[in-house]
């Protein structure tokens, strides 16, 4: 099994925090989006994984190429980088990684994490993670027969056809037949606004008789802006403190200060006079003073005092001293 993570723009909706690193290398509970991302899919397929492919932009850098390549290291897998360097669609992403396309293959755009326990249907050409929403009209839906196949699918209905969102998550029996199928759109210009849409290629494969069924999932988390990233950090607190993870490090210094849970509390943190909890995640290397924080998340090397926060995004190495509550402030960041 191979998973292809198309990740190739930085993302303008959570500034100022992906001015420095891409989103999904942002942390929630102390893992990068993508890493958790990648951990969960190979949890949920229930075998192993021989490699990971990444699309990128080649502006992100080698630190960054590093950090996806040691990603898939820990999970034993070869790590793979591609290139994308112009937004020409999601078709377009997926095919940069061509000469990784063969055999299984599962396709997950790196940022949204979800929740699941389903066996995959591998007898299935395709299989699309979906999740029930109250609002479908806000998203790409797909339409079920009575065999609990695809038969249809609708980008942002008007009128109510299926409350099955596609979460952007797929898996195919075969990635040569998803590359033929991608191929021929790029080949034929087959494009709509100057980009090249996966959901085309999926219409093409499901005229020939290709057989798609849903993967349902349980909880579907969205890191596309500050406060859903947040609150994406909260959920998944809660969900690993469930599971019984150990999320505070043995290293932090604690002086006069109170965790309350679920908090995940990084390598050789220093709290001192503060209140952490719930819901908090404070990165490696934070120092916290004289604070009252929950519901936030606090990446590497910040620097804390006499804050009261709450709904809060804190960048790496930023220095953040006052009385404002509810920030959004980006690396290397000072607010005195």
């Amino acid at each position: 099994m191979k998973i292809i993570v198309p990740m190739a723009g930085r993302g303008s909706r959570l500034r100022p925090h992906t001015l420095t690193i891409p989103k999904p290398l942002i942390p929630i509970a102390g893992k990068p989006i993508v890493h958790r991302l990648v951990e969960d899919i190979t949890k949920v397929l229930k075998e192993s994984v021989e490699e990971i492919a990444f699309i990128i932009h080649e502006s992100f850098g080698k630190e960054v190429e590093k950090d996806l390549l040691a990603i898939a290291q820990k999970l034993g897998a070869k790590g793979t980088i591609y290139y994308q360097n112009e937004a020409l669609g999601t078709a377009h992403a997926i095919l940069c990684a061509k000469d990784s396309m063969q055999g299984p293959v599962v396709v997950a755009y790196a940022d949204t994490l979800f929740r699941a326990d389903f066996t995959l249907d591998q007898t299935a050409d395709s299989v699309i993670w979906v999740k029930a929403v109250d609002d479908p009209a806000a998203f790409g839906v797909v339409q079920l027969n009575e065999k609990n196949e695809i038969i249809d699918f609708v980008e942002k209905p008007k009128e109510f056809i299926s409350d099955l969102a596609i979460i952007g998550i797929y898996y195919f029996k075969s990635a040569e037949n998803l590359r033929m199928e991608l191929q021929y759109l790029l080949d034929n210009d087959i494009a709509k606004g100057g980009e090249y849409q996966l959901t085309d290629a999926l219409e093409n494969m499901k005229q020939k008789g290709l057989k798609f069924v849903p993967g349902k999932v349980e909880e579907w988390m969205d890191c596309g802006n500050k406060n859903v990233t947040v609150d994406t950090n909260n959920r998944m607190l809660n969900f690993l403190d469930k599971d019984g993870e150990q999320l505070v490090s043995k290293t932090v210094v604690i002086e006069n200060a109170t965790i309350i849970p679920p908090c995940y509390i990084g390598e050789n943190v220093v709290l001192k006079n503060a209140t952490i909890g719930p819901n908090v995640s404070v990165g490696n290397h934070s120092s916290i003073e004289n604070a009252t924080i929950k519901n936030s998340l606090i990446q590497t090397h910040a620097v804390i005092k006499n804050a009261a926060l709450d709904n809060a995004m804190i960048g790496n190495h930023a220095v953040f001293n006052g009385k404002f509550t509810n920030v959004s402030i980006g690396d290397y960041s000072v607010l005195e």
